[in-house]
């Protein structure tokens, strides 16, 4: 994402800490935690908390915080790579209250042997809950890996009712 596609940014407080968004002229184009690993830094856009994508993705953010599973319809404008736009929309496939396994969204986004990559895609996740890396569990079920810290994946996980049992019980 280059500097001058972002048109507007906003912070907002979240349940899990606050969270900047940022849009582009075709969507929501970042959604980061703060402090969470590839965090872009500081973003060269105005603060515009009202426009419309920005304002769009709050209304549905706050609907999923009071429990709503409904899908997120903010229009998207991620910027990445073909392999890691392939992996995000595959990641787009998973409903909430449902997990996945690195390797069935590596298979599903068209490269089954390219598990790491398609972990090192995710991890590079610029749309944070709205885009659901956090569904995306180890092959044995355990929680590995989360931009925006194991904590928030497993509170995700716990709201969506996702959690897997043995971690629910912790």
């Amino acid at each position: 994402m280059t500097p001058r596609s972002l048109i507007a940014q906003a912070r907002f407080d979240s349940p899990l800490g606050p969270i900047t968004v940022a849009a582009t002229a075709q969507g929501l184009a970042g959604l980061w935690f703060d402090g969470q690993a590839y965090h872009p830094g500081t973003l060269h856009a105005p603060i515009d908390a009202e426009q419309p994508f920005i304002a769009r993705a709050r209304d549905e953010l706050e609907r999923y915080w009071r429990g709503s599973c409904k899908p997120f319809t903010v229009p998207l404008d991620a910027q990445g790579t073909a392999f890691q736009k392939a992996i995000w929309r595959s990641l787009l496939d998973i409903p909430a209250g449902s997990t996945r396994s690195y390797a069935v969204v590596a298979a599903s986004a068209g490269s089954p042997r390219a598990v790491r990559a398609a972990g090192a895609a995710i991890g590079r996740n610029p749309l944070s809950i709205i885009v659901p890396c956090h569904r995306v569990l180890g092959r044995d079920g355990s929680l590995t890996g989360y931009a925006g810290g194991l904590q928030r994946k497993q509170a995700l996980l716990r709201l969506e009712d996702a959690l897997p049992p043995a971690l629910a019980r912790q």
